[in-house]
């Protein structure tokens, strides 16, 4: 599956309550979503020493599937495509990497 095909079929999922512009609900799901992979992770090194089994790959799976939606519904209400904003990351990313500043702080480095 591709990204457009994702963003595509998922939006027949998306029912949601207007609060006000249609970006906030989605937002608020995406950022919910990120913060129940990172709990997920944070009890693997907690409770499993940082053992990922097949257990954990699975739910972490489905968490990052739910981050995956939001993510789609908020490019859509924005009127950004899923396939755009991978390319664009990924130009910026490669734009980095030649010029030595992979890593580093701020956006715009």
């Amino acid at each position: 599956m591709n990204f457009t095909d994702y963003q595509t079929k998922s939006r027949v999922t998306a029912k949601y309550p207007a609060i006000g512009h249609g970006v906030i609900y989605p937002t608020l799901g995406l950022v919910n979503e990120a913060g129940e992979v990172a709990g997920k992770i944070k009890k693997i090194f907690r409770d499993k020493r940082g053992v990922i089994g097949e257990a954990e790959r699975e739910a972490l799976k489905a968490e990052l599937g739910d981050v995956l939606w939001y993510l789609a519904q908020t490019c859509t209400e924005l009127e950004i495509s899923l396939d755009e904003v991978a390319e664009s990351n990924l130009a910026k990313l490669l734009d980095r990497q030649a010029r030595g500043k992979i890593q580093g702080d701020g956006d715009n480095r």
